[in-house]
């Protein structure tokens, strides 16, 4: 999607979510922004469905936060064009910062036990 995308394109992620999911992603280093990147492209067309059909778990103004069923990410994936890994850390990065938000908001035993049937996405606030 995003052939140069800017690093000063704002992520719904925070800074330390950010070096988590690159520290552990099976992904180049430098490809895992433009996968984030690529992945808000698709997701904020679709963040209107996604108030509609799935549990918002947390707003703001920076972010809206979803839980969507297993294996959305697989589907997400496909339609980005990219290999499981490149998926996988897509999916790593989004329920990293919603269990970061759950820790800061003392909800983390509820989103735990949330994402063991579910998955999380993370759509940014322009």
């Amino acid at each position: 999607m995003s052939e140069n995308p800017t690093p000063e394109r704002h992520l719904p992620f925070d800074g330390p979510v950010l070096l988590y999911a690159a520290a552990t992603a099976s992904v180049a280093p430098n490809r895992l922004p433009e996968l984030l990147v690529d992945g808000q492209e698709l997701l904020s067309g679709r963040v209107d469905a996604y108030h509609r059909q799935y549990e918002n778990v947390r707003s703001d103004s920076g972010r809206s936060i979803f839980l969507v069923p297993t294996g959305h990410w697989e589907e997400i994936g496909e339609e980005l064009g990219v290999n499981e890994r490149e998926a996988d850390a897509l999916r790593r990065a989004h329920e990293r910062q919603l269990w970061r938000v759950g820790a800061e908001s003392q909800r983390r035993e509820g989103f735990d036990t949330a994402l063991e049937i579910r998955e999380a996405v993370v759509i940014g606030r322009e």
